[in-house]
């Protein structure tokens, strides 16, 4: 299951950075109709017809045809940005249990402690102070 999920969210990333929306595919009929009606109205092939919707003949067609607004605006591809926030969860499917707990203890000392000893506190030099 979570292959499944993993490659259609991949595709969808892939279709995304190409361009495509999901309105896109639905709106290829649209494409396909206009196409056909510059092909009987004007004779263009569909590399005319896609520079006239998409590329450098846009802006003059546009200006020269008002009455096919309607038309190209249901045209596919027509979205200058598509962002898609993508949230991904997934759960840790290893169900390791965990064992008791074993404790270690150590006898052992790591440290050697001696008394402080100085001359000068065996002379009386290094005295509490006195209350006066």
């Amino acid at each position: 299951m979570s292959k499944v999920i993993s490659i259609s969210i991949s595709f969808l990333i892939l279709l995304q950075s190409f361009g495509l929306h999901t309105d896109d595919i639905a709106q290829i009929d649209e494409f396909i109709e206009h196409a056909q009606f510059h092909y009987k109205e004007y004779g263009d092939n569909v590399l005319v017809f896609i520079s006239k919707h998409y590329g450098n003949l846009k802006l003059e067609h546009e200006r020269e045809h008002q009455e096919e607004k309607n038309d190209h605006d249901q045209l596919p591809f027509q979205h200058q940005c598509h962002l898609t926030p993508l949230v991904v969860f997934t759960p840790n499917l290893c169900t390791q249990e965990l064992s008791s707990l074993v404790v270690f203890e150590s006898n052992s000392t790591n440290f050697h402690y001696q008394a402080p000893s100085s001359s000068l506190h065996a002379m009386g030099l290094l005295q509490p102070p006195r209350q006066s």
